[in-house]
């Protein structure tokens, strides 16, 4: 059975990205569309456009030519809009890294996008320089001023000439190419075109998701395809106000809402266990909050109905991937709609489908299985990755997405596994496959398995089944572990075991381990 939502198809324009997000700007000039929450600084809608089109000429008189990459390594700041949508207004491609990456992370990311140009901040300049240095990077700008960087500040001067005038295909340029491990396997850059992010905003604003007269908090990473278009993009789209927020801390994070009146918050569920159940939630004023919008992994209806109650907001989830630039299921704006614990219908002009895993027969609703979407947010495929593009969308346009639900009779989806085998830790992705291998390299290690394991706070945390090959202890396989690797691929957990399982062909059985963890 192939499910679609209850809404209108859409009309795609085919325009560029920039064009799309900024085509109503005009109505509202003097609006704030960005404030850094740390200094107050802000951006109107007027400024925010001069802005992009200074930098897009300033770029440009660098030698920046369309088809370039240019990679944010970067925390939250009201610049990251102005220098994603200069790339994108110069036919470029914007690549964003986690500014938690160590430099050998960042070195690998530049070296398989290409990046020619890079973009960070005075603390991640040591970072930054080591692996551009090991990369083809041309030139590093930083926001602000520090020694070794063009400040970012020298593209905006107004002795540049108008950006150049630059033939966009939207349907075949890549705008944006973040990461993501996909359903197995290391991170791959995600090729998404301006046709398929302008197709995703279209199909948000179809449920009803927020409006104009919202007040944003961003303190979901803009690295993120959930903070760079469900925030960003759409946030700027639909003309609202976005207080961005560099880092977490839960107590900024509060007097932000409070201070600014936020009216709509995107959460991930470690977010919404801190609203929950933090105490020092109470010291501040939420009255302003209506909306609530958790993704990005599975949110608990207990801890949903617990959050919503004590803040008196409506409480609902979504639904997507990287892969999908990222929105395919979205719970409806109308709290009498919502179904706790369900991620929502699909968003409109998008097809859904749950199959059998081992036959791939279409199912029905209650019947769990893989689930498949279609549509034309659908990314344009892995970058220089056919194979991993074919495993992943098959000939009839399937994008396969690796997790197992269901759908009931209404078309509201839940999300009960993932028959991929990636660890989402705080809503990033970690691969099993990059920490066995590492733990492999220890001399005192015979044999490991990572698996996900539940975690409060966390959602998930990496955890190491270890077969000693010589004497070691859980501290060293874990010091061993964070020394090499980015603080969330950190493994946190450590169980020695005396045999890993596998199937005949030598494959981790992870999910007899997943299993096993479950049944303690």
């Amino acid at each position: 059975m192939i499910f679609r939502g209850p809404y209108a198809d859409i009309s795609i324009p085919e325009i560029t990205l920039t064009e799309f997000v900024f085509q109503r700007a005009e109505q509202w000039p003097g609006k704030t569309a960005l404030v850094d929450g740390t200094s107050g600084r802000a951006l109107t809608y007027a400024q925010l456009i001069e802005s992009v089109r200074r930098a897009a000429a300033g770029l440009a008189s660098r030698g920046f030519e369309k088809g370039d990459v240019l990679a944010i390594f970067s925390p939250n700041v009201p610049e990251y809009a102005v220098v994603f949508h200069a790339v994108a207004t110069l036919g470029g491609t914007v690549t964003t890294l986690n500014p938690l990456c160590i430099a050998e992370d960042v070195e690998k990311q530049l070296n398989d996008s290409r990046a020619k140009y890079l973009v960070t901040i005075p603390q991640l300049l040591d970072n930054a320089r080591e692996a551009a240095a090991q990369a083809c990077v041309r030139e590093i700008f930083v926001f602000g001023e520090a020694a070794g960087a063009t400040p970012f500040a020298s593209l905006l001067s107004s002795e540049h000439a108008a950006p150049p005038s630059v033939h966009i295909n939207p349907r075949e340029d890549v705008v944006a190419l973040p990461y993501s491990s996909g359903t197995t396997g290391v991170a791959k850059g995600v090729m998404l075109t301006h046709h398929n992010m302008v197709a995703n905003l279209l199909q948000i604003e179809g449920t009803g998701h927020a409006g104009g007269d919202d007040t944003l908090v961003c303190v979901l990473p803009l690295f993120h395809i959930y903070g760079m278009q469900v925030i960003m993009n759409f946030g700027l789209y639909m003309g609202a106000t976005i207080v961005t927020v560099p880092r977490f801390d839960i107590e900024q994070v509060l007097k932000l809402m409070q201070d600014y009146k936020v009216t709509m918050a995107h959460v991930v569920p470690p977010l919404v266990l801190a609203l929950a159940k933090n105490p020092v939630v109470d010291d501040y004023d939420l009255s302003s909050v209506k909306t609530l919008f958790s993704a990005a992994a599975p949110l608990g209806r207990e801890l949903a109905h617990e959050c919503g109650k004590r803040l008196g907001c409506y409480v609902k989830q979504g639904y997507g991937m990287t892969e999908t630039s990222p929105a395919t299921h979205m719970i409806p704006p109308e709290p009498e709609k919502n179904k706790p614990g369900s991620v929502g219908v699909c968003v409109p002009s998008m097809e859904c489908k749950v199959i059998d895993l081992a036959t791939g027969a279409e199912l029905g609703p209650g019947e769990e299985g893989e689930i498949c979407v279609r549509g034309p947010q659908v990314m344009k495929g892995y970058l220089n990755r056919p194979d991993a593009t074919a495993q992943t969308i098959d000939d009839g346009g399937w994008l396969h997405t690796g997790d197992i639900g269901y759908a009931d009779a209404e078309g509201f989806f839940y999300i009960v596994d993932r028959a991929k085998e990636l660890i989402k830790y705080k809503a990033f992705q970690v691969a099993p496959a990059e920490l066995e291998a590492l733990l492999l390299s220890h001399p005192a290690v015979a044999d490991a398995a990572v698996i996900p394991s539940p975690d409060d706070e966390a959602g998930e945390v990496p955890k190491a089944f270890v077969v000693r090959g010589a004497d070691i202890s859980e501290d060293e396989i874990m010091e061993f572990v964070a020394a090499r690797v980015s603080p969330h691929k950190k493994v946190r957990k450590v169980e020695f075991v005396e045999q890993i399982p596998k199937s005949p062909s030598g494959k981790i059985l992870r999910r007899i381990l997943v299993q096993r963890e479950r049944d303690k």
